[in-house]
């Protein structure tokens, strides 16, 4: 099968051409290193433990914790066998201001759509909708924040990462059919 091409969009260049321009080293460095809380390994690593250390706890502990693997699981492998269907070129690939401004290359060259990173934290806001209310909404304030990083450090354009986060929100909500989690668990306020 042949990947179909994902042209950016006019607004995808704009953003990508002012995330190049307005840049540093330091802010470079900085979303470079908070990007790695939205990584597949470290998610998955992390809903393992929690898997393992919540046996012997509640039934509705158990019920989250089985859900939140078989979530970062899913969204784990899900973005690879995407980007064998679509090529897009990464942004970072396409400015040389943006290198002298400290952006970093990233991953496979034409691996932008969509972004892995935004598929796991769509899944993860997702479901901080089951969590009180506080937690809820710093989970989703986390999640939209490592989410931008990809754009910070032009690993993707804007579109792959809305994309993203959509689809892992949408495939949290599909995995939730098969766990039961948060149907009527009285997780939330």
């Amino acid at each position: 099968m042949r990947p179909v091409t994902v042209p950016p969009a006019t607004y995808d260049r704009e953003i990508a051409s002012a995330v190049a321009k307005r840049t540093n080293p330091a802010f470079e460095q900085a979303a470079q290193a908070l990007t790695w809380g939205a990584d597949e390994h470290i998610l998955i690593a992390a809903a393992a433990a929690f898997w393992l250390l919540s046996r012997r706890d509640t039934p509705q502990i158990r019920t989250a914790s089985t859900h939140l693997l078989a979530t970062s699981v899913i969204t784990g492998i899900l973005p690879h066998a995407l980007k064998h269907a679509f090529n897009q070129r990464r942004p970072d690939r396409l400015t040389a201001i943006g290198h002298l401004h400290g952006v970093p290359i990233s991953g496979r060259p034409n691996d932008a759509f969509p972004s892995g990173h935004a598929v796991h934290m769509g899944a993860l806001a997702g479901a901080a909708s089951a969590f009180p209310k506080p937690y809820r909404e710093l989970t989703w304030s986390a999640a939209i924040g490592l989410s931008l990083t990809r754009i910070a450090v032009l690993a993707h354009w804007s579109s792959d990462v809305v994309a993203g986060f959509v689809g892992g929100f949408l495939i949290e909500r599909l995995v939730r059919r098969w766990t039961g989690y948060g149907g009527g668990s009285g997780c939330h306020d």
